[in-house]
């Protein structure tokens, strides 16, 4: 009898932890809120961003550097405040398997908000242009090092800091491997 219930055990046990897994949530992707109320809706999806109606509860995500408890129903939960003017966005999720997170430029316009989604090796590139380009061509240092701070200076007045630059360069460089 002890041998049977080991066994019907070890045959349930993959079976549930799958079903755990199915309740995390691994991938993400940012909209504007149905009522265009300046609000974010944070959708849980899969790997293919495929919306995942199942995602219910309360999840703890890391907004621009600052804790949230978000409520998810059938997949979607909405960010408490609202956005006001056009704005980086660093949105952060951490479960058991790690941590996922995806920057955004949000614009803001006559027609709502528009998530853009920044991926990380655009950090990497157009700086590495601009400075190939300064290199190449020496005279164009100085009006290099002057755009490379002017590009700076946008991103952190729109709220990318170098926490959120550092953390996107580092979650895209692990989902790469």
């Amino acid at each position: 009898m002890r041998i049977y219930l080991y066994l019907l055990t070890l045959a349930l046990f993959p079976a549930r932890s799958h079903a755990q897994d199915r309740n995390n949530i691994n991938h993400f992707i940012v909209k504007e809120n149905l009522i265009k109320n300046g609000k974010l809706a944070i959708i849980a999806t899969d790997a293919n961003e495929n919306p995942l109606d199942s995602i219910s509860g309360t999840y703890q995500f890391v907004i621009n550097g600052f804790e949230q408890t978000l409520k998810f129903n059938d997949g979607v939960a909405i960010t408490p405040h609202a956005i006001e003017t056009s704005a980086f966005v660093f949105i952060k999720h951490r479960n058991q398997q790690g941590s996922n997170g995806r920057l955004y430029y949000v614009l803001k316009n006559d027609n709502g908000l528009n998530p853009i989604v920044i991926n990380w090796y655009y950090l990497i590139l157009i700086p590495a242009i601009i400075l190939l380009i300064a290199y190449l061509f020496k005279r164009l240092m100085i009006l290099a090092v002057v755009i490379l701070v002017g590009l700076f200076i946008f991103n952190y007045s729109k709220g990318l800091n170098l926490e959120n630059l550092f953390e996107t360069l580092v979650h895209g460089i692990k989902g790469w491997y």
